[in-house]
């Protein structure tokens, strides 16, 4: 029965699910010390690895959400206290978010495991590491979840063990949520920076003909998905995309370490994103929820030197399971 109890309990201010989400990417300060290898892929594409190295026998791969990137300041904690704990860190920047469109029409998506599944294989056949991590956040964490169910019976022992963070386990009613009033805000900030990438790459592949003036005027995820996730992914509709790209019904099949940590206060999670019965079935999938937190926040406090309890929180699962 892997339910976790949290210890996870912040100042005032931070017990708003809001402030907490929107408090880190605006006010924490975060460098990084990355090296950055392009891989080329079986597809004519390529992703950008940002390694983050202190000469460790163990990797951890990290994967930003939507329309994130390394540069994401929740990869950038990551990358600085994994180091800090002795491992090495590879910021996997997802398809067309490392800072330069990718060379395909198709992008990332947050069910594209298959990239994750690429990345780690580079790992393998390139570097003596001898574990391999996953963490992932948000949409990458949806990546991660469905990526140890889905690959279960093959993934490499090298691998051994995952977090995620904050995820949109069931993608239809997180949709919904993401389209409600409370988060139009939020929403716009997404299409915003969606829209502008799909207004490129119609600059890019004209016979394709996307409904470019359609796409501008996008309001929520399903609009965008409609026009163009599901049908350049090869989705037959985003109620499509979405059951197919969901981890959810992944989730009873993960056969190694995997904990999912969420907050009941993330204003972009449905109720249908806490799999409660799937963790007590499991002997391998374990769920920890605090009651605060947000959406990949999990800030204490204002001192930028106590803010790591989510950091310490990932790296205990890693050490007790590596």
């Amino acid at each position: 029965m892997p339910l976790l109890k949290s210890t996870f309990l912040p100042s005032l201010p931070f017990r708003n699910g809001h402030f907490n989400t929107i408090y880190r990417p605006l006010f924490m300060k975060e460098g990084h010390n990355y090296k950055r290898k392009r891989i080329n892929t079986w597809d004519n594409d390529f992703i950008d690895l940002d390694f983050s190295e202190v000469n460790s026998n163990k990797i951890v791969v990290l994967i930003h959400g939507l329309e994130g990137s390394s540069e994401s300041k929740y990869i950038l904690s990551a990358a600085k206290e994994l180091n800090k704990s002795g491992y090495d860190t590879v910021s996997f920047n997802l398809r067309g978010c490392s800072g330069e469109d990718n060379n395909l029409l198709t992008t990332y998506h947050s069910g594209k495991t298959e990239d994750l599944e690429y990345v780690i294989s580079f790992l393998i056949e390139n570097y003596n590491y001898e574990k391999i991590m996953v963490v992932g956040y948000s949409l990458g964490g949806n990546i991660t979840l469905k990526y140890f169910g889905e690959f279960a019976l093959s993934i490499h022992n090298k691998v051994a063990c995952a977090v995620a963070v904050s995820v949109p386990i069931d993608l239809a009613s997180s949709s919904k949520v993401m389209g409600g009033l409370k988060n139009k805000l939020y929403m716009e900030k997404f299409l915003k920076s969606l829209r502008l990438k799909v207004y490129e790459k119609s600059q890019k592949f004209p016979e394709y003909k996307l409904d470019i003036s359609q796409l501008m005027k996008a309001k929520t995820f399903k609009d965008f998905d409609g026009l163009y996730t599901a049908p350049v992914s090869g989705f037959s509709s985003p109620e499509d995309y979405w059951e197919k790209a969901s981890s959810k019904p992944y989730l009873p099949s993960i056969k190694k370490p995997v904990l999912l940590i969420s907050s009941t206060d993330d204003p972009f999670l449905s109720e249908e994103c806490y799999p409660f019965k799937e963790a007590i079935k499991s002997n391998n999938f374990y769920l920890e929820v605090t009651k605060y937190g947000g959406h990949v926040g999990f800030m204490s406090e204002f001192s930028q030197n106590k803010n790591s309890w989510l950091e310490k929180r990932i790296i205990k699962f890693l050490s007790d399971n590596d």
